[in-house]
């Protein structure tokens, strides 16, 4: 666990979110500053803090937040409507909390653009 990180606190209970799944690896939450009607923050138990920092080792569990994305996509019935997931990595990507983790957003027929909302 990094002292500083957010998302680490939350996934130990140490700060309060709306979780809305948890597993052994894994923990979703919905963000405080949603972009969308569904707005789902997917954060591995283990720190990361980003995408390029995930290990050969690793990345059976990117799978497994595409997977845990779909399920609540499904959850949420935004899976027939349409959604997004995004990875934001590093300062240039848009990435504001470095802890690796997926956005899910639907509920609202979203932008073309590359780059939109506040980001995480």
């Amino acid at each position: 666990m990094a002292e500083d990180c957010i998302f680490c606190r939350i996934v130990n209970k140490e700060s309060a979110a709306e979780i809305v799944y948890e597993d052994e690896e894994i923990v979703a939450f919905k963000d405080i500053y949603p972009a969308a009607p569904v707005h789902l923050l997917i954060v591995p138990r283990k720190h990361i803090p980003t995408l390029a920092d995930v290990e050969a080792g690793e990345t059976m569990l990117l799978g497994r937040l595409i997977s845990v994305a779909n399920d609540l996509a499904r959850a949420y019935k935004v899976d027939r409507s349409g959604y997004r997931v995004v990875i934001n990595c590093g300062k240039e990507g848009g990435q504001l909390v470095y802890h690796l983790h997926v956005h899910l957003l639907g509920g609202k027929e979203l932008s073309h653009a590359i780059a939109e909302g506040r980001g995480a």
